[in-house]
């Protein structure tokens, strides 16, 4: 199972050149067979560039996924913890084996009117 992302220009960047290899979301997928990560570049791109795998997934308190994922975050503390403010548990998705792609990809070839707030399972 797949599941598309949207992330900002800048971190897909970071993912792309494998300087980010975790993924920060507040939320994680309910489902335990996604296996893939549908990368869905935000504005001004506003298309899918990329798949990834899925690598090991933390789930703690954010400073305890701060203090795992340093180094390879490709995200600054204030921005990490900004986004986890107020929050008790932080997810941190592992990316590897990243695929990108030659020429970006309209939603549509992937069933998918909108881009995904948080994010949306996509059939392999």
């Amino acid at each position: 199972m797949k599941v598309m992302l949207s992330i900002k220009p800048e971190y897909v960047q970071r993912i792309l050149n494998g300087e980010k290899t975790f993924e920060f979301r507040k939320r994680i997928f309910a489902r335990s067979d996604v296996d893939t990560i549908v990368i869905y570049e935000t504005s001004p791109t506003s298309k899918v560039v990329a798949e990834a795998q899925i690598g090991k997934t933390l789930e703690a308190s954010p400073q305890e996924v701060w203090n795992s994922t340093y180094g390879s975050d490709g995200i600054g503390k204030k921005s990490f913890f900004n986004y986890f403010r107020g929050c008790e548990k932080a997810y941190a998705i592992g990316i590897g084996n990243v695929a990108k792609f030659d020429s970006p990809k309209p939603l549509k070839e992937y069933g998918v009117r909108c881009a995904p707030q948080s994010y949306v399972y996509i059939k392999s």
